[in-house]
């Protein structure tokens, strides 16, 4: 009986020791400061999600001076998000990075402009100044003027870019006709500074036919080679997936996830939540899988840049659904 006690004991204390081991550490790295955009992650962070999965996630705000690209390049976080223009124009370039995941179904970015510059339709931009994000962020912008046939290098049948902080300060100080902004975030901004919709002309990307995903999960490749990080990111997938889905049907709970998250404290309850629900829309139909049809939109776009096309060729093993196969069985 003691002998077999003390068997009972000692497997015991071996089951309970495999049931401690540490969780998987792995290091997301976001495309922007810590705000609603990214609640997905940071609500399976709060809710339990990763460690329901044994993982370890520490999630890295971005900001104005981070790239995503060479984040990822320099082994400082596991997975990025990033925009695929600047994932598969860095792809061209020789970082092997893979779309592993893409949550966002819809893109968010538009052009905004001043209704008193006179512009009406993509035909009155030459002449104009237009703001544009870099870092990553002109490539959509560049492949829509370049499908229109608009010089960016100002003159009268040309337009101006002006290099644009993240913020909408030259509409709102004219020294811009339009500038670039999110349905989610800098739109807002614009009418909280005090225009209103009717002051303003908007042109969203979707809508120009040169939309391109916005904010998929990447990887390098060689972590594909490895069925211990193959592993590693199907359970972070379908956290994540499962965190993004919570924060569409629970908006404003998950706004102040976030804003618990934000250790600036520079976002705001009623725009972080206002946030929400327009990112909502933008991540609503997608279980996290890569739909090849919009994966095949998004290079088209790319490619048909004329002379000066953000991608030259068809890209090859730029995306796998290997990962949202495994994790959404």
């Amino acid at each position: 009986m003691r002998k077999l006690l003390t068997t009972t004991l000692a497997g015991a204390v071996t089951l309970m020791a495999g049931g401690a081991q540490a969780a998987d550490d792995l290091t997301l790295q976001l495309k922007w400061v810590t705000q609603a955009q990214f609640a997905g992650y940071y609500v399976a962070l709060d809710k339990g999600f990763y460690e329901e999965e044994d993982l370890d996630v520490t999630i890295k705000p971005g900001g104005p001076d981070i790239a995503p690209t060479q984040v990822v390049a320099g082994g400082a976080a596991d997975v990025v998000i990033d925009w695929m223009p600047s994932a598969l124009a860095a792809r061209e370039k020789g970082l092997p990075l893979v779309n592993i995941a893409q949550p966002f179904k819809r893109s968010g970015m538009m052009l905004t402009c001043r209704a008193e510059t006179g512009i009406k339709g993509p035909e009155d931009f030459p002449g104009k100044t237009l703001g544009v994000w870099f870092f990553g962020n002109e490539f959509p912008f560049l492949s829509w003027m370049s499908q229109l046939g608009i010089p960016t290098d100002g003159g009268a049948d040309g337009v101006t870019v002006l290099k644009q902080g993240f913020n909408v300060d030259p509409l709102l100080q004219k020294q811009a006709d339009c500038v670039s902004t999110m349905t989610y975030n800098e739109y807002w901004q614009v009418i909280d500074a005090g225009l209103s919709p009717d002051d303003l002309v908007t042109f969203k990307y979707e809508d120009q036919g040169v939309a391109t995903l916005e904010d998929g999960l990447y990887v390098l490749e060689e972590k594909l080679a490895d069925p211990a990080e193959v592993d590693k990111l199907v359970r972070f997938v379908r956290a994540s997936m499962k965190g993004w889905k919570w924060a569409e049907e629970n908006p404003d709970e998950a706004a102040e996830i976030v804003l618990e998250n934000d250790e600036t404290g520079a976002q705001t309850e009623k725009h972080q939540k206002r946030m929400m629900r327009e990112v909502a829309k933008l991540t609503a139909g997608s279980n996290g899988a890569l739909d090849p049809g919009d994966y095949a939109r998004t290079v088209a776009s790319l490619l048909s840049g004329g002379s000066d096309p953000v991608i030259s060729r068809e890209p090859e093993g730029a995306w796998t659904h290997a990962i949202t196969d495994a994790a959404l069985k």
